[in-house]
């Protein structure tokens, strides 16, 4: 099944502790939305060797485009549910595909 990862995952699949979570990660089908390579490669404690893993990682996955369509439905999520930029854009993406969401903060997504 083809999964949605949230920025936060990204993240912390890079830390050296993380092994466990990496291993699942390379068991999934994964999808990230275009806001997370910017969330990601943006921070700005980002490390040269977190650059070199992350955009490794992110050739590995299926990389989902800002439409108009995952615009407008973002634009809802802000308004109705106060929903900060970045994961408004991944939840109407991951809304937008019919994806489950895994992310690290469950709470900035329950609602949806």
């Amino acid at each position: 099944m083809r999964i949605l990862i949230d920025a936060n995952i990204i993240i912390y699949s890079a830390h050296k502790d993380k092994e466990s979570l990496r291993k699942w990660l390379q068991k999934q089908s994964l999808s990230i939305s275009s806001i997370n390579q910017l969330e990601v490669l943006g921070y700005h404690k980002i490390t040269k060797e977190e650059i070199v893993l992350s955009k490794n990682f992110f050739s590995l996955c299926q990389i989902i485009s800002i439409t108009q369509t995952i615009i407008e439905e973002a634009i809802k999520f802000r308004q109705e549910k106060s929903m900060s930029l970045g994961d408004s854009i991944v939840a109407a993406s991951a809304k937008e595909n019919n994806l489950p969401i895994a992310t690290a903060n469950i709470k900035d997504f329950e609602h949806i």
